[in-house]
């Protein structure tokens, strides 16, 4: 099992990595937040100290969540007064605040790992289309947001469906309109094809965050969590 080591060296008298590798896990290090961005795809879990000099931790959760559901631990200073809460909301899976055990850690990196391989094999035996903890199981018309279901209308779903499939890809009101709702001629009402979608994709990032689906203006959608810029 890979881990990426997250802390500021300078400041971290005995490195976390070495006793993770003694303890059998292959350790990649970072000491900046960038650094960290760079290279989580590469690894099974991120231990990320949140005081990290360039970008705050919090931040570093939140861009890591949005694209990956690569578990994260967070490491807080129990005196430095950041909210556990604010933490778990960033996008982290745990938090534990220091100085710790050692192997309180490796209990708590084995109960991560546990639920997320869980998730992630019912995302696959349930053929479901899975990115960032957003789980679409097309065949049981289910939507779960790191595992608690989403309510949408059937069309909402369908929508909702249609954009991850073609994950990726800008898609035109007017082709969405054709795709989804089966109107061949929304090309000579685009204000009605833009109300209709703009009223459905509106409910949607209601229900389950505004990053999923970007609009590109003068086109149309497209998902995939990026910075919105509408």
């Amino acid at each position: 099992m890979r881990i990426l080591v997250a802390e500021d060296r300078a400041r971290t008298p005995q490195p976390l990595g070495d006793a993770l590798a003694r303890n059998g896990y292959r350790v990649i290090t970072a000491d900046t937040g960038g650094a960290v961005l760079a290279a989580y795809g590469d690894v099974d879990l991120v231990l990320l100290d949140v005081d990290l000099a360039d970008i705050d931790g919090l931040e570093v959760c939140r861009r890591i969540r949005a694209h990956s559901q690569t578990p994260i631990i967070a490491l807080t200073e129990a005196t430095a007064g950041v909210d556990r809460v604010l933490v778990l909301h960033a996008g982290a899976d745990d938090c534990l605040n220091k100085p710790y055990e050692l192997r309180e850690l490796l209990a708590r990196i084995d109960a991560v790992t546990r639920r997320f391989r869980a998730s992630h094999d019912r995302c696959r035996q349930m053929r479901s289309l899975s990115i960032g903890g957003l789980c679409i199981n097309a065949e049981a018309r289910d939507v779960r947001m790191h595992g608690q279901p989403v309510d949408l209308t059937r069309k909402e779903f369908d929508l909702l469906y249609h954009l991850a499939s073609n994950s990726g890809s800008v898609l035109s009101r007017e082709r969405l309109m054709a795709e989804v709702w089966g109107d061949s001629t929304a090309h000579t009402r685009t204000a009605r094809a833009s109300r209709t979608i703009d009223t459905h994709v509106s409910s949607i990032r209601s229900k389950i965050g505004s990053k999923w689906i970007r609009t590109v203006r003068g086109v149309g959608f497209q998902f995939g969590v990026a910075d919105q810029t509408t």
